[in-house]
């Protein structure tokens, strides 16, 4: 749990700092050729890492790791599919801000709502683990 909420506060101090002008918002405002290029990039990142991330626990050498030992695969994978979408959340974010593009912002916005749907509860962990009560 202490993982989902470090990506999250983690972006939302980087807004801070850049609301409250500790950071200079746009400094790559205006570079058109980069942003369609990143914009383009993490457009397709995002679109690739979110049903990765939802559906991880669906695959077979990660439900075959889950059977032999849970505890520590549940950890691992689990862990992987919270860096997977707090560190493009957290990217996003620093892009928004850089470049002064909503299209990074709606990015963000997304990955945040996903990162709802994949909250570490004890009952999730138990449901993915397989051990349903």
């Amino acid at each position: 749990m202490t993982t989902w909420w470090a990506g999250i506060l983690a972006a939302l101090l980087l807004s801070a700092a850049f609301e409250a002008e500790v950071l200079v918002p746009g400094g790559l405002e205006g570079r058109h050729g980069l942003e369609f290029m990143v914009l383009a990039g993490s457009e397709l990142l995002t679109i690739a890492t979110i049903p990765l991330a939802l559906r991880l626990f669906r695959f077979g050498a990660v439900r075959a790791a889950l059977e032999v030992r849970p505890a520590e695969a549940l950890k691992k994978w689990g862990l992987l599919r919270l860096v997977l979408l707090e560190s493009l959340l957290v990217a996003n974010t620093l892009l928004y801000y850089l470049f002064v593009k909503a299209a990074f912002g709606y990015l963000a916005i997304i990955l945040l709502l996903c990162l709802l749907l994949v909250v570490p509860t004890r009952k999730r962990c138990e449901g993915e683990a397989g051990r349903q009560e």
